[in-house]
This record gives structure tokens, C-alpha cells and sequence, in this order.
């Protein structure tokens, strides 16, 4: 066989192409195995960064929509040159995914994380495991807008109909505080219902499928599942309208929050101006979601976004109650509440600190972002419905309170005003998007046609404090007045008709 004899050029050429393919195959390796991070060496042309080297900010986080407006302004979810952190304050942020809550936070426990998510209406429930580290709260990322819900059997129509019926639940969760919040506003108890304990919401939903239960207490996408799967299954109510009671929040140790103020502050910011861009175009939304499918391994479909409000700068500024005008849903108020109802039924300690000794506000108030797209969310504005063509509109919860009147007055006295206060304010603001119907009804004492007439101007009255006071859309209400005609107890005897002399808060559907 004849010797094939190179020339120089073709000689030249075998030596670059054997060059440049060891060049690639070092550089992917540097980039994409173990060896780049055992050298501590990375290509300068990857777009990643050496989380090791940076000291980057590692926020433990589960795959939620939230937590987009962070996630949108890093460009993702791993530290990379590319990130508008990077480019903007010269910071890294490693979002890292971790869906089991026991395993996320002994990871921070440990140091492997450094900022911690968790909801507020729960916080309480695990403060006793993580005191030892002194947690703070920094900053309220979104409040869940329809990615929690009741999902029921045929037959059950509104909350009372739960009465003595089994539900999954995962306990000490968000989910277990929606269905307390529910409870609540029909007048009931937990100790009204069986609760079935399961490990997480989407086991409560399987629970639910397989026929176990009555109803469930699960999120999306599992309560549409559900309701897919068991015939005449629908959803109750969700935090579509029950809007301002799961509150995810951010916290971390004090002392690594006193050593990294700088880097948080710029964390913050970052992130309040994604939340507020994501809000402000369908392009921006659009970009958001295909971040959070990237960073979640999940399909665009899924990607739920209009599941959450990712509350902006203004927002915050409500939340920690640094604006003396807004009368909504503090944190304070949100966490005091649970605090108390998780204590009382063993969840809690009941020596958990006040909000005040959790919270660390300085991020917010040291955060400088003005013009329309930070401004804080405005109240839902209601369309008018008339009186008359709303009074049988489907109740979702009715809670019955009783508030004294003297006889043939339906003007509020200041201890009227109190019991309202206590009963139903706290109620009407986590439901903000929920219309409320107000009914007034009497004994059966005295003239019928009186008595209606009576009854709706107390009912009346009632609404007018709730929007002078708490500045509610008197849109929003539908008042009736009963009269004697919808008697809860026997008016046959004084203590059944001080009963029948009550009004009804109800949260209506649209």
C-alpha cells in the first residue's frame, strides 16, 4: 500500500483541529462537571458564575409562582453574568429549589441557605424549631391569589355544609390556615369538621380522588384535577377571593442579615423592581413565565403566574404598616391572628414573639422606588348590584353575629361598633375580593312590614360604619333586611328571640 505523504498546510490543519477540539472538550468540562468547580476555574466565556467563588446570596425556595419577581430580574434562577443582579449591584443570587420544607430548612439551619421562604400565617408553627438562630423577616414576596383551595363533593354547597364532614388537609400549612380562615367566616370551628392530616396539598388532593374524603384543602393544579376526576366535584373557594391570607415572606438569620446588609438591600430592590415590571406588560409576564418554566423543569402551561400578587415596594410598605393611611391586611395583624388560633389548637407555642420583635424593616424603608408601577395594589373596585337583585345570590359563608339594638333604634353605639370590629372587620379585609351581603332580622315582636323595614336599616347601618371607618367600596355590599322571617332559634322564649334579633355577615359569589 502507497505512503500517503501530508503536506505541511494539511499537517497545520490536523494540529489545529486536535487544538481546538481539546480546547472545547476542557472548556465544556470546566463548565459542566465537578472539574471546573475542583479548580476553582471557569471559562471566561460561560455565562455562569462560580457560586463558590462569588459568595452569592442562596435563597431556598419551592417551585411557586411568588417568587417570580425575583427570579425575572436574576434572569433565572442560577448566578450568571447575564443577571440584572450581577450587572446592576454587583451581586450573585442562586435560587435553589427545595420542595421538602424539613429538608429546606435544616439546609439553612445548616448554612447552606441563606434566606428562607415560608408563609406568615404559618410562620408561627415552626418558629419553636428555628428560634435558636434568631430569624428575622425581611421582605413579603406575594400574597396567593387562586393558588389555594376547597375543592368539594357533590352536595356541598357553602361552609356550613362542611359541618361534620371529613377533609385533607396538610396541617400547620398554608392550606390548613385557609380552611381555618373559612371556618371562621361561616361561624365554625376545626373541631366542627374531621380533619384527615396529610403530608402536603397534593396528597390531600389524591385523598380527595381516591374517595377518602369529603373534601380537600389542595392547590393548583390538583383542584382542577380534581374537580376533572370526581364527578359533581367543585371548587368551594380559593384565595381568589380569600386575598390576603397567605402571605409568602422571606427571613433569615440576624446576624448573617447584620453582616450582608448592603447585599440584601440590593436583593430587595432588585426584586421589587421585577415584581413591579412583571405587572406592567403581557411581554415582561410572558418573559417571567418562560424564566419559571426553565428554572422548574415544567411546561409554559403550567406556569399559573396570575396564581399570586407579587407584591411590589408599595405593597411592602402597607404590609409592614409604614404607611399610617392604609387600613388593609398588615403583617402584624395577619400574624398576630394566627398566632393566637395555632396556639389555641396546639400548634404554636403560645410564647412566640410579637411581629415586631420578627420583623426587620430596613430593607423597606431604606428602599427608595417611586412612580405608578410601585404603587401599592388599590382595593378590588365592586360594580353596583342592586339590593334586591342580589339578596338571593349564593352564599359561600354566612357568620351570624349579634349586635345589640335599643328598641326601634338601628343607629350603631360604640359597643355595636366594637363587636363588629372584633367579629367580621378582620374577615371582610382577608376576603377583599368577596362581596358581602349584610342581613338584618328582628323577632317576631311587633309589626312584620315594620319589622323589615327596621331590619334593613340596621343592616344599613352597618355597612355605612364598615365604609366609613374601614373605607370598604360600598359597592361591594348587598344589604337586605329579613325582618322576622328567617328566625334561627324559637321565638317562643327571650333567649331564642335575642338570637333571632343578630345580623348575617355573608360572603357571596360573583
Amino acid at each position: 500500500m502507497a505512503k500517503v505523504k501530508l503536506t505541511f498546510f494539511s499537517r497545520l490543519l490536523i494540529v489545529l483541529a486536535i487544538t481546538a477540539a481539546a480546547f472545547l472538550g476542557i472548556r465544556w468540562a470546566l463548565n459542566n462537571t465537578e472539574l471546573g468547580e475542583l479548580t476553582g476555574t471557569t471559562d471566561p466565556g460561560s455565562t455562569k458564575v462560580d457560586t463558590k467563588k462569588t459568595d452569592a446570596i442562596r435563597v431556598g425556595v419551592v417551585d411557586w409562582v411568588g417568587y417570580a419577581g425575583g427570579q425575572y430580574f436574576n434572569e433565572g434562577f442560577e448566578p450568571s453574568k447575564a443577571s440584572r443582579y450581577s450587572s446592576e449591584y454587583g451581586i450573585n443570587v442562586d435560587f435553589q429549589v427545595i420542595n421538602d420544607p424539613e429538608a429546606s430548612l435544616a439546609a439553612w439551619k445548616k448554612g447552606d441557605l441563606d434566606l428562607h421562604w415560608f408563609t406568615l400565617d404559618a410562620f408561627p408553627t415552626i418558629y419553636e424549631s428555628i428560634k435558636d438562630y434568631d430569624p428575622v423577616i425581611l421582605f413579603q414576596a406575594d400574597w396567593s391569589r387562586g393558588g389555594d383551595a376547597i375543592v368539594v363533593r357533590r352536595g356541598i354547597n357553602n361552609v356550613s355544609d362542611l359541618r361534620g364532614k371529613k377533609i385533607a388537609v396538610a396541617e400547620r400549612t398554608p392550606s390548613h390556615s385557609f380552611l381555618l380562615w373559612m371556618l371562621d367566616a361561616a361561624g365554625m370551628e376545626q373541631s366542627d369538621v374531621e380533619i384527615v392530616p396529610t403530608a402536603d396539598a397534593i396528597q390531600a388532593g389524591e385523598f380527595f380522588k381516591g374517595g377518602q374524603v369529603d373534601a380537600a384543602v389542595t392547590w393548583s393544579p390538583t383542584d382542577e384535577e380534581c374537580v376533572r376526576v370526581v364527578p359533581g366535584a367543585r371548587i368551594l373557594e380559593s384565595t381568589r377571593s380569600a386575598s390576603n391570607i397567605i402571605a409568602d415572606i422571606f427571613f433569615a438569620k440576624r446576624d448573617y442579615v447584620e453582616a450582608n446588609r448592603a447585599k440584601l438591600q440590593a436583593l430587595y430592590e432588585g426584586w421589587m423592581i421585577g415584581a413591579a415590571e412583571i405587572a406592567e406588560s403581557e411581554a415582561n409576564k410572558q418573559k417571567a413565565i418562560r424564566i419559571l418554566a426553565k428554572g422548574l423543569n415544567y411546561p409554559e402551561s403550567d406556569i399559573l403566574i396570575d396564581n399570586a400578587r407579587h407584591t411590589n415596594h408599595g405593597d411592602n410598605v402597607n404590609f409592614f404598616g409604614l404607611n399610617a393611611d392604609y387600613k388593609g391586611v398588615t403583617a402584624d395583624a395577619l400574624y398576630r391572628r394566627m398566632a393566637m388560633v395555632y396556639a389555641d389548637l396546639g400548634y404554636a407555642e403560645s410564647t412566640v414573639p410579637s411581629f415586631r420583635n420578627l420583623q426587620y424593616p430596613f430593607l423597606v424603608q431604606e428602599t427608595n422606588l417611586s412612580g405608578a408601577m410601585h404603587e401599592a395594589e388599590g382595593q378590588k373596585t365592586f360594580v353596583k348590584v342592586e339590593d334586591s337583585e342580589g339578596k338571593d345570590i349564593e352564599a359561600i359563608a354566612t357568620k351570624e353575629v349579634s349586635i345589640s339594638f335599643r328598641t326601634g333604634e338601628y343607629l350603631l353605639d360604640d359597643n355595636a361598633k366594637t363587636i363588629i370590629d372584633i367579629q367580621f372587620v378582620e374577615i371582610a379585609k382577608a376576603f377583599g375580593n368577596a362581596r358581602i351581603r349584610i342581613e338584618g332580622n328582628t323577632d317576631n315582636v311587633g309589626n312584620r312590614q315594620s319589622n323589615i323595614a327596621l331590619s334593613k336599616r340596621r343592616a344599613e347601618s352597618v355597612k355605612n360604619y364598615l365604609v366609613s371607618e374601614y373605607d370598604m367600596d360600598p359597592n361591594r355590599f348587598i344589604v337586605t333586611g329579613n325582618g322576622p322571617d328567617k328566625p334561627v332559634a324559637d321565638n317562643g322564649t327571650s333567649s331564642g328571640r335575642a338570637q333571632n334579633r343578630r345580623t348575617d355577615f355573608e360572603l357571596i359569589r360573583e
